[in-house]
């Protein structure tokens, strides 16, 4: 559990914009093997505890294409549409593009856009102001297709797909990890390849471990939803 020390730090969770910004503190005990998770919703805050097991086996470091598998599915056979097509956003993950940013930006054709299952991982190869080497996320809904630019993975037995994107939420950990993989263009794009984004090493728990912790999280998220919701009923 030593290594979960890498987990501690402060995450903005919403843009800094917004009324809602989110603060997550996260501090780790090794002596007592537990993870206490701090939130801050303006002048609010909510905490809760993760507790592992101490007979679980140490994180372990190893390459992330030890977890995840190039996926090489594309909609040759047209069966998604324009309406299919999915945008990864830093804030809310993979979503609905029509639906996120009111309109599809696709091209003419999409038959040769990546497939993306429900559980897949998406990295997006496009820079962000607090991620400039790209970010990674899960698709947490129903299926759909991604362009080209987008690298697309499936995940393998050892892992627990939402998992891998509570490791890499942390806007350090993303770009400490990324940056010695990719090489920047002229036009700021990025230079490398779907394979070569799965050569860094991560450290990774046992897989019933990465199923408790991101558990552990999605629950935070739901309980910050719910007093969002509060406040803007009461605001009213």
């Amino acid at each position: 559990m030593a290594e979960s020390r890498k987990l501690a730090g402060i995450r903005i969770v919403t843009g800094t914009t917004s009324p809602f910004t989110r603060y997550e503190r996260i501090s780790v005990s090794p002596a007592s093997c537990s993870i206490r998770s701090e939130y801050v919703i303006a002048s609010y805050t909510f905490k809760l505890q993760y507790k592992c097991n101490n007979s679980t086996p140490a994180w372990e470091q190893r390459k992330l294409g030890d977890y995840v598998v190039v996926s090489t599915a594309k909609n040759a056979d047209g069966r998604f549409n324009k309406e299919d097509v999915l945008s990864v956003s830093g804030e809310y993950g993979i979503v609905n593009q029509i639906a996120f940013q009111g309109r599809s930006f696709a091209g003419s054709s999409v038959l040769n856009y990546g497939i993306v299952n429900t559980g897949d991982i998406v990295y997006t190869k496009s820079p962000l102001n607090s991620n400039p080497y790209g970010i990674i996320k899960v698709n947490k809904g129903i299926p759909g297709i991604v362009s080209t630019l987008y690298a697309v993975y499936r995940p393998q037995d050892n892992v627990h797909t939402n998992f891998i994107q509570v490791y890499f939420e942390q806007h350090e950990r993303m770009n400490n990890y990324m940056h010695p993989l990719v090489n920047k263009g002229a036009k700021n794009d990025m230079k490398v390849t779907a394979e070569n984004a799965l050569k860094g090493v991560v450290t990774f728990p046992s897989r019933e471990e990465q199923v408790i912790i991101s558990e552990f999280f999605d629950r935070l998220d739901s309980l910050i939803t719910l007093h969002q919701r509060k406040r803007l009923w009461f605001a009213k």
